[in-house]
């Protein structure tokens, strides 16, 4: 059978929840923070953002394929 607690003891534990609580709600607003802050991201993260985006131009202009012709200047027969 479960020990009975006195109403100062249910009392103290409420409290100590709602102080807990206060505690977890500020990390979370500081973790999401940190995690929206997008500037921040961007900071720490613009040596791959920047080779990211010279692939993505890369493939966009036309890839290898695209980099042969401006090289060696092939071009399409036409027929």
């Amino acid at each position: 059978m479960p020990e009975k607690r006195t109403a100062d003891q249910i009392r103290a534990s409420i409290e100590q929840n709602r102080e807990d609580l206060g505690v977890s709600l500020v990390k979370l607003r500081d973790e999401v923070s940190e995690l929206t802050d997008w500037r921040s991201q961007l900071r720490r993260n613009s040596e791959r953002l920047t080779i990211g985006a010279a692939v993505a131009g890369f493939v966009l202009a036309g890839g290898i394929g695209g980099a042969g012709s401006a090289l060696f200047g092939r071009r399409k027969k036409r027929r």
